[in-house]
């Protein structure tokens, strides 16, 4: 009987070792980036380490909820979005497991992540005008753009949408909430139309003379600088590109980031993951691929695009602080009627 049970015993041990080696070779990744793109980055990591990569892709408020109708038997490893304010609700919801990482505590700058999260792509939000009406010293900073001067001028997307609760939530941090509020007021006067569309959707109606300023996610300027299609070159030659508050906070940065979850099954194959997204490669992959700039420091990249647009003074806040301030962003909005 005891040679028995030692032989079950054994037999368990071996059992879970197994699986133990087996969820390490495989990572469930939630995912609401939505770029063709990024599958070089997973095919790569697959490559270099073995790690199989299931993928669910979704919208940022069905992947959360997911996660936390999933509760304790979730599948879920790692949680990747874009912009702060997305990664501070799942924050809040206490979903992220404290991020330990040597790798990316040295290479991703401590303003670009929180104890939780990480920040592995950066986006400027900048301003975009029309040559023929606009010039680029009537929208040098934000705050012009709540000038009486420019009523009827401005084009926007909503004010509920991540992109623009990071920018009132920079603000409300380097101004207070009074100032932000007047800022968001002013700029509602001004708008041209009632808020539609997304960032590329402001571009072109900058470029149509729809209205005559507009600000948007760099990446999709990008996108278009890089265009062969006749329409986009049209629209990037009829447009204007201002760095914002260069004289005083600097442009303001928004980000793709994630973290690793609590319930996370295969915890070291998501830790090295996060490692791989900090590494140069990856790095280089979110700039030369995608269009952003890299969250670490010191990445040689090879976009024409990005290299077309300069360089700029970035608002170093930390990325934390617009978590914090983007419930708070969204009352003024709704306060103001920024639809």
């Amino acid at each position: 009987m005891r040679h028995a049970f030692l032989i079950l015993t054994l037999t368990a041990a071996v059992a879970a070792e197994s699986t133990a080696l087996a969820a390490d070779k495989e990572l469930n990744l939630y995912s609401a980036r939505h770029y063709q793109t990024d599958e070089a980055l997973y095919n790569n990591f697959t490559q270099q380490t073995g790690i199989k990569i299931n993928r669910i892709e979704a919208k940022e408020d069905e992947l959360l909820e997911r996660i936390k109708n999933e509760g304790a038997m979730s599948p879920a490893d790692v949680f990747i979005t874009v912009d702060a304010a997305r990664l501070a609700k799942a924050d809040e919801l206490g979903l992220f497991a404290p991020l330990q990482s040597k790798v990316i505590e040295e290479r991703i700058p401590a303003h670009l992540r929180s104890k939780d999260w990480a920040a592995f792509s950066t986006r400027a939000r900048v301003i975009v005008f029309n040559k023929a009406t606009m010039k680029a010293e009537d929208v040098k900073n934000y705050e012009d753009l709540a000038q009486p001067k420019l009523k009827g001028q401005v084009c926007m997307r909503s004010g509920a949408h991540p992109y623009n609760l990071s920018l009132l939530a920079s603000m409300i941090a380097h101004h207070g909430e009074k100032k932000a509020e007047e800022w968001a007021k002013g700029v509602v006067a001004n708008f041209a139309r009632t808020p539609k569309g997304g960032d590329t959707d402001q571009i072109k109606a900058v470029a149509a003379g729809e209205c005559g300023v507009t600000i948007s996610n760099s990446y999709y300027l990008a996108r278009l600088m890089r265009s062969g299609k006749p329409d986009d070159r049209k629209v990037v030659e009829a447009i204007g590109i201002v760095w914002p508050n260069q004289a005083t906070t600097g442009v303001h940065i928004n980000i793709s980031g994630g973290g690793i979850l609590k319930t996370a099954p295969n915890k070291e194959a998501a830790k090295k993951f996060l490692d791989y997204l900090a590494s140069d490669e990856a790095q280089r992959y979110f700039a030369d691929g995608n269009n952003e700039w890299p969250a670490a420091t010191n990445v040689k990249t090879d976009n024409p695009a990005l290299a077309a647009l300069g360089s700029f003074k970035a608002d170093t806040l930390p990325i934390i602080e617009l978590a914090k301030n983007a419930a708070l962003a969204q009352k003024i909005y709704d306060r103001v009627g920024w639809k």
